[in-house]
């Protein structure tokens, strides 16, 4: 049987009711456009010869598909060595956020440690600290521990990230506590309920942090830059904007051909993880 919306059919027979809907589908016409147009432009781009891209007045489809530019673009650059190393910060980052995090959260959230509320206002404190303030304190403090150059580069601070710690607490918050006293009548420790209750409970939020976390990874490329010294350790960004952005003799062709590679992962990473987002969570456990 199929679900009623919010408007049913005879609702869409009203002249207003139906004005509003036309405009709304026409909204999400020009949001789906407009979002949408860049990457079939680089797309089609990246199949094109580098004169017919230069050509005016330019056409949107190419005249000739060389699908061989694909290959000369993966060839170009070294995509899956950077390629690894964004996925190891990526990975690394999302474990930190889960055990770090996670369980700095859980404590402040369930356990109450002592001056618990103070922590968590200092915590909150930091978020009005501008980023590029404490860039540099982060660099010379890496340096000193001989960790430039190195991946606990990136793992180390997504450990002290207190947007996401916020985000995971005020998730914790949300959870009955009556399944946590549950589980100690049970004899379940704070880290089982940590492990056992408490993860599962908050797949969505972590799923949403993964997706944080990963566009971080994917898209930053001045901080690797700065921490990261040879070609073995860059970031796929990094390595995009030394070698294929700055490139002076590269085609325009495989310029957009390795841009349009680069920029479909995100979006699979993002159909994976959205169902997780999505999914409501029913935390029903408790009967009143």
């Amino acid at each position: 049987m199929e679900e009623r919306g919010i408007l049913s059919a005879a609702d869409l027979r009203k002249p207003f009711n139906k004005a509003v809907y036309i405009l709304m589908v026409l909204c999400i016409a020009v949001m789906a456009f407009t979002m949408l147009y860049p990457i079939a432009m680089t797309m089609f781009n990246g199949l094109k010869t580098n004169q017919e891209i230069n050509t005016f007045p330019p056409r949107f489809f190419p005249t000739e598909w060389h699908w061989e530019n694909f290959a000369k673009g993966w060839s170009y650059i070294k995509l899956p060595v950077f390629l690894k190393n964004t996925l190891l910060i990526f990975g690394g980052n999302l474990v930190m956020t889960v055990l770090v995090l996670g369980l700095a959260a859980f404590s402040i959230s369930r356990i109450r440690v002592p001056y618990s509320r103070a922590i968590y206002f200092f915590i909150l404190m930091t978020l009005f600290i501008p980023a590029a303030s404490y860039m540099i304190p982060n660099f010379v403090n890496l340096k000193e521990l001989g960790l430039l150059n190195t991946y606990w580069a990136f793992w180390l601070p997504a450990g002290a990230s207190a947007y996401y710690f916020l985000l995971i607490k005020n998730f914790f918050d949300g959870i009955h506590p009556e399944i946590f006293e549950a589980a100690r009548i049970d004899g379940a420790s704070e880290l089982t309920s940590f492990a056992r209750i408490a993860l599962p409970l908050s797949i969505p939020i972590f799923a949403t942090l993964a997706i944080f976390i990963f566009s971080t990874a994917w898209n930053d490329w001045f901080w690797p830059s700065l921490v990261m010294h040879t070609e073995d350790k860059y970031t796929l960004a990094t390595a995009i904007y030394k070698y294929v952005i700055n490139a002076r003799s590269l085609d325009s062709s495989i310029k957009f051909n390795i841009l349009f590679m680069v920029m479909v992962p995100p979006i699979f990473v993002f159909l994976v993880f959205q169902k997780f987002i999505m999914r409501s969570v029913s935390l029903s456990g408790v009967k009143g």
